[in-house]
C-alpha cells in the first residue's frame, strides 16, 4: 500500500470513528433524557432512540447500524433496570419486578434483538433500494425514506410481537386490561405510536443523510 493510500485509509477510519462517536452520543442523549420520548396513546411511549441507529446504518453501513442498535438495547436495559419508568419495565429487563410481574431471559431478547435488527433491516434495505432505484431521479429520497420507515417498523413490530408472545398475560395485567383484548391494544399501539415513529424516521433519514453525505463527499 502506498503512502497516499495509507493516509487515505487512516483518514477514512478517523472519519468513521468520529461519525460513530457523535451518533452514539446522540443515542445516549435520546435514551437517557426526556428528549427521546414523544407523547403517545397507551402505556408504551413513542421514542426517538431508533433514529440514530437508522442514520448510522445508512451513513456508515449495516454492521455499524447493528452495533448502534446494540447500544440502543444496552441503554434501554440500563434505564429499565435502574430507573424504570413504569410497571411494564419488566418487559425489557430480567432484574425488575412489579408485584407478581417479573422479567426473564425473554426480556433481554426483546430489549436487544429488535434494536440490533433495526440496523440490519435499514442497512440492507438501503443497499437493495439504491440499486433497484438507480435510474430514478428520486432514488435518494425513496431509498433513505423507505429504509428509515422499515427500520423503525422492525423495532415496533418485533418489540410488541415479543410482548404479546412472551409476556401477554403479565403485560395485560400490568396495564389493567383483559388478555382477550390485548391484541387489539397492541394493534392500537402500532397505529398511534409505531406508524408515527416510522413516518418520522423516514423523514429524518432523508433530511439528515442527504446533506450529510454531500458534505462528507467534499472532505
Amino acid at each position: 500500500m502506498s503512502t497516499v493510500e495509507s493516509k487515505k485509509t487512516q483518514k477514512q477510519k478517523i472519519l468513521f470513528l468520529a461519525q460513530f462517536s457523535m451518533l452514539l452520543a446522540i443515542e445516549a442523549i435520546v435514551s437517557f433524557t426526556p428528549l427521546g420520548s414523544l407523547p403517545a396513546i397507551g402505556p408504551v411511549v413513542a421514542t426517538l432512540s431508533h433514529i440514530p441507529v437508522i442514520i448510522t446504518a445508512l451513513m456508515l453501513g449495516t454492521a455499524a447500524g447493528m452495533a448502534m442498535g446494540f447500544f440502543f438495547g444496552l441503554f434501554s436495559f440500563l434505564v429499565m433496570t435502574f430507573t424504570p419508568p413504569g410497571p411494564t419495565a419488566f418487559i425489557f429487563t430480567p432484574f425488575y419486578s412489579f408485584g407478581e410481574f417479573k422479567g426473564n431471559a425473554w426480556s433481554l431478547v426483546i430489549c436487544f434483538a429488535p434494536r440490533i435488527l433495526i440496523g440490519l433491516v435499514a442497512g440492507l434495505s438501503y443497499i437493495v433500494l439504491k440499486k433497484a432505484l438507480a435510474e430514478s431521479k428520486a432514488k435518494n429520497a425513496l431509498a433513505y425514506g423507505i429504509s428509515g420507515f422499515l427500520g423503525s417498523m422492525t423495532n415496533t413490530l418485533l418489540v410488541l410481537g415479543g410482548v404479546y408472545l412472551f409476556f401477554g398475560r403479565s403485560f395485560a395485567s400490568a396495564i389493567g386490561a383483559e388478555y382477550e383484548v390485548l391484541l387489539g391494544i397492541i394493534g392500537a399501539m402500532v397505529l398511534t405510536s409505531g406508524l408515527p415513529e416510522a413516518v418520522l424516521a423516514a423523514f429524518l433519514a432523508y433530511a439528515v443523510c442527504t446533506p450529510l453525505k454531500k458534505a462528507l463527499q467534499k472532505i
